[in-house]
């Protein structure tokens, strides 16, 4: 059979959202640079502020990601992502302006993060769940694999692009690109053709968020991936912390080599997520727990880095395991789940995978404090495996328990034969 790797482009209303996230996204990245390097300028190199940031960004999805996917299974989720890219665009204004005016202080970026947080609460599992609606269920695989692979060639651009912008013009300019690109992500979705959507019965009763959870809950092979991709989330997945981290404390980097190392590690990104285009059915439990232990050991490995060049290789692998996990566990949830509860299941895997970011970033903050920058890969990479580990034996002791359990019915009761079923 002949794989098409970019078969969901056939979709003429993809194509519109893949090109304006394309632009977007960059600028995103742009921005993440250039807020991480603000912020470590502004403070003395601490990672302890630096942590404090990333925590407000990422705090809003602990606590209203839930809600937010509640909203993307009862509204129209075009004109969500509509409306979070605005304000997401008027936002980044703002910080720029007083970048560019020199009246900026810290406070002002822990607000900014904050508040783009509680956009992000929204826009993001609005946006996982609008995949399915473009492409419908059997593009779905394919088109999140495409996502995931423009997502990382932005951040393979822009973090390579914004380092070049500081070293010539500070952060002030690079932060009015990203102001600026979001228009690109509004003026896609508004040219889009709304009949050609793939969009499901919304129920009369509206979308509730317990419904949700209690879905999920009575999903055993929804909850295993989700525990593991928690265990992650927290420990190993705060690279917008450790890689500044790295390149400033570790190898004394300037902004345009930390431009290079973000850029190594989304250049493996974009390769596992290029690797995974052609997918076609709902991945193993097996793959999910492998691909989290793959992506542990390496990053354990990364941590012992002796020289920048060896750093930037161990990123590319690290970057390559984090994105084929990420993708495995996506897939597995989204392929295994109703597409009338979608944007409340991936406001739960939202929730877990970024909203345990805070929590991460605070202890991945300290222990950074401590010790150093290496500790934390070191950190991440160990729990990640334990954690893969344990939750492959759990899955395993699951499987054995229900073999177990069905002679054990049949032997004391009649067997029903399939024909008469129910």
């Amino acid at each position: 059979m002949t794989v098409r790797p970019f078969r969901s482009l056939s979709v003429r209303n993809f194509r519109l959202f893949a090109s304006g996230q394309v632009l977007s996204v960059c600028g995103t990245w742009m921005m993440v640079v250039a807020q991480d390097w603000l912020v470590l300028e502004l403070t003395d190199d601490s990672a302890s502020a630096l942590g404090v940031v990333t925590a407000l960004q990422f705090t809003p999805s602990l606590l209203l990601t839930l809600i937010g996917g509640r909203l993307a299974d009862r509204y129209d989720k075009r004109l969500l992502l509509t409306v979070a890219n605005l304000v997401s665009g008027a936002l980044a204004l703002a910080l720029a302006a007083l970048v560019l005016t020199g009246g900026v202080a810290l406070w002002h970026i822990q607000l900014f993060a904050l508040a783009l947080g509680v956009v992000n609460a929204v826009e993001i599992p609005t946006r996982l769940a609008f995949v399915s609606e473009i492409v419908g269920p059997d593009l779905l695989p394919n088109a999140s694999a495409l996502s995931a692979a423009y997502f990382n060639v932005a951040r393979v651009a822009g973090p390579a692009l914004a380092g070049v912008l500081i070293a010539a013009f500070d952060t002030g300019p690079v932060m009015v690109i990203n102001a600026v690109s979001y228009l690109a992500t509004v003026v896609g979705l508004r040219r889009m053709r709304p009949e050609e959507l793939h969009r499901v019965a919304r129920s009369a009763t509206g979308a509730r968020v317990r419904d949700g959870l209690r879905y999920v809950v009575a999903r055993g092979d929804l909850v295993l991936p989700l525990v593991l991709v928690a265990a992650v989330g927290l420990c190993a997945m705060n690279f917008q912390l450790t890689l500044p981290l790295l390149a400033k404390t570790v190898f004394h980097a300037d902004a345009a080599m930390f431009g290079l190392l973000t850029a190594a590690f989304a250049a493996g990104s974009l390769a596992a997520a290029l690797a995974t285009t052609g997918r076609r059915s709902r991945p193993a439990a097996g793959l999910v727990n492998g691909s989290a232990f793959g992506f542990g050991l390496v990053m354990l490995v990364t941590g012992w880095a002796p020289n920048f060049a060896a750093a930037a290789a161990g990123l590319f692998a690290t970057g390559f395991g984090a994105i084929f996990f990420s993708q495995a566990a996506n897939h597995r949830i989204q392929l295994g789940s109703d597409p009338a509860f979608r944007g409340r299941l991936m406001a739960v895997y939202s929730t877990i995978l970024m909203g345990t970011t805070p929590l991460g970033s605070l202890l991945v903050g300290l222990l950074a404090e401590l010790a150093d920058a290496r500790a934390g890969m070191w950190f991440g990479g160990a729990a990640a495996m334990v954690a893969a580990a344990a939750v492959h034996a759990a899955g395993r002791r699951t499987r054995h328990r229900g073999a177990a359990e069905a002679p054990a019915l049949s032997a004391g009761s009649p067997v029903v034969p399939s024909a008469q079923a129910p």
